[in-house]
């Protein structure tokens, strides 16, 4: 007895998502690899509240583009269920970096349980733009060492045990609130509450990036007040910190006694940094990634 085989039976079909970090705002802020993708998907879904318009030049004169802003997950999941169905490629764009409250990973999950590929594609964070936009760095050797990016606790999202913004602001480090605006007077009260001087320096930003951008300077003090002179409520983050003001210290990494592959140290100056960090009682911490051969990395 012969086996029959179906030659003509339709192959399964699989499609792919995109996930894409559309950055804080300004179209130019894309990177490369996210401009490529959003070209070349068949169906591109972006929220209009929260995405720049910009963006969507980047898409192809026949994609579908599908604006999600008023669509639950019940709405954008047909989208996904074709995709699989018929192989299509969708770009689903997101502000920021999809990692930091994208609501992605609920999405990533559906996705796979579609059999759909899905891949990420990270986008610039509204904190580093806003620190890129006042000219600061966030981790000033032997003034802050850490970033601690948070919301305030509450609101429609309930936080974990342990994550209250004073717990994290005993750290006295730099922190970036996010999704936090409307409530700023509780902001404030947290901050200070967790042991931040109120003339620590403060950043309130607005739409970063975006055409009516507004940035302004105040200190954890004044941060209430800042907030509701200019009727701020959405769209807005908060950096807090003594980073923000502080004079830059001299480098470890660029100093002329420090060593690494592609790098001699200079003699003098290595001795020097020794003592120095000696001094500080931070011997170890003086010379990060210090091999073991004398006077050239590994």
């Amino acid at each position: 007895m012969s086996t029959v085989r179906d030659t003509d039976a339709a192959p399964a079909t699989t499609g792919k998502v995109w996930f894409v970090g559309a950055g804080p705002g300004a179209a130019d802020l894309l990177t490369l690899r996210a401009a490529r993708v959003i070209g070349t998907a068949d169906v591109v879904v972006w929220a209009a509240s929260l995405v720049h318009a910009d963006v969507l030049a980047h898409a192809r004169g026949d994609a579908e583009i599908v604006d999600s802003s008023q669509l639950p997950m019940e709405g954008v999941l047909p989208l996904y269920e074709r995709a699989a169905a018929r192989g299509l490629t969708v770009a689903r764009i997101h502000s920021g970096d999809p990692a930091l409250w994208g609501a992605v990973q609920e999405q990533l999950d559906l996705c796979r349980a579609l059999g759909l590929a899905v891949e990420v594609v990270p986008g610039v964070s509204a904190f580093t733009a806003v620190a890129a936009i006042v000219g600061r760095e966030l981790t000033i050797p032997e003034v802050a060492q850490s970033v601690i990016l948070t919301r305030l606790e509450g609101g429609k999202t309930p936080m974990p045990p342990g994550e209250r913004i004073r717990d994290f602001a005993r750290h006295g480090t730099t922190m970036a609130l996010f999704l936090s605006a409307a409530r700023s007077g509780q902001v404030q009260a947290e901050l200070l509450a967790g042991g931040y001087p109120a003339d620590t320096p403060a950043v309130v930003a607005y739409q970063a990036t975006w055409p009516d951008e507004l940035v302004l300077r105040c200190t954890v003090g004044t941060l209430e007040a800042t907030v509701k002179q200019h009727r701020l409520w959405k769209h807005t983050l908060f950096l807090v910190g003594p980073a923000l003001a502080a004079a830059g210290t001299r480098s470890h990494l660029y100093h002329p006694g420090h060593f690494h592959t592609f790098r001699r140290a200079e003699p003098t100056a290595r001795a020097q940094l020794r003592r120095r960090g000696d001094a500080a009682g931070a011997g170890g911490d003086a010379e990060p990634g210090t091999p073991a051969a004398p006077g050239r990395a590994g």
